[in-house]
């Protein structure tokens, strides 16, 4: 979807400052990197003995394993999420006055409330009045809730981009207010949001690492388990953030080329509709 669904398109000004910005956050963060490669050096962490149980199977096994568990919470968290933020969405744009209200409070509450605080209602308050979820339920049910609320924004700015003619065509060849949703409006809002889906997919993943106060074994957790085994503390969770940093660079580089194909789809038809009068002239 158009970033400029969900905001305004900066102006050169705004454009300049955020290039400033993050020059010099990047050469703070070098700065940094540089520091903290000096004080590992220092005291012994870049020895290729500290390192070497990294570049056997079984370590790295387990790691994958945890990295199995992070992605089967983050995929099942995600559909539950879209199910229900689109259900939301089409609720907060629903005729009837009582559905748009639940729908808009519902995101309106929850997207103020931090993930981690519906974890610990899960974890603590749910038993206390005889609901005890599996260990797997105890991240994915608060996961669900919080993106929901995200999802359902996203797909609520995808449903209104589509153009109003759309549904009055529908409307016009006799189908009813919700095929007209179903048919023509849901799949085209669905395409231009795609890559909206996805960057907040990735951010569903990093959340994914609240499994360690539930000691749910996704990545991070695996790999405090393994620190306590081996000793490796520092040489463990740089391993864990480089894995996490592989996989979440991934899906934003699939955000940005699904982004970067629907513009170019975008610019195609208007191309070729300029060029339609100029060739009726020519003939």
């Amino acid at each position: 979807m158009n970033n400029r669904l969900l905001f305004d398109e900066p102006g050169p000004r705004a454009r300049r400052r955020v290039r400033i910005a993050t020059a010099v956050f990047a050469v703070a963060a070098l700065a940094l990197v540089a520091l903290a490669v000096r004080q590992f050096a220092a005291n012994g962490q870049l020895d290729a003995a500290r390192w070497q149980p990294y570049a056997t199977w079984p370590m790295w096994r387990y790691l994958l394993n945890g990295l199995w568990s992070t992605v089967l919470a983050a995929v099942v968290s995600a559909a539950i999420a879209m199910a229900g933020g689109l259900l939301l969405a089409l609720g907060r744009l629903s005729p009837r006055r009582p559905a748009r209200w639940a729908a808009g409070a519902y995101v309106e509450v929850v997207r103020t409330i931090p993930a981690l605080l519906l974890v610990y209602v899960v974890l603590f308050a749910l038993p206390k009045y005889g609901l005890d979820l599996p260990l797997f339920w105890k991240l994915v049910v608060p996961l669900s809730v919080s993106n929901a609320a995200a999802f359902a924004e996203i797909f609520r700015a995808g449903i209104m981009s589509v153009e109003r003619g759309q549904t009055e065509a529908g409307l016009a060849v006799g189908l009813t207010r919700g095929q007209t949703m179903r048919m023509i409006v849901l799949p085209q809002a669905a395409r231009r949001v795609l890559p909206s889906i996805v960057s907040q997919s990735v951010g569903l993943l990093k959340d994914t690492s609240l499994g360690f106060v539930v000691s749910y074994a996704e990545l991070l957790y695996s790999g405090k388990v393994l620190a306590n085994y081996n000793h490796l503390l520092i040489q463990t969770y740089i391993v864990v953030a480089l894995v996490y940093l592989v996989v979440n660079a991934s899906l934003s580089k699939l955000a940005r080329t699904l982004e970067a194909r629907q513009r170019g789809g975008a610019r195609r038809p208007r191309a070729a509709t300029k060029a339609a009068p100029e060739a009726t002239l020519h003939a």
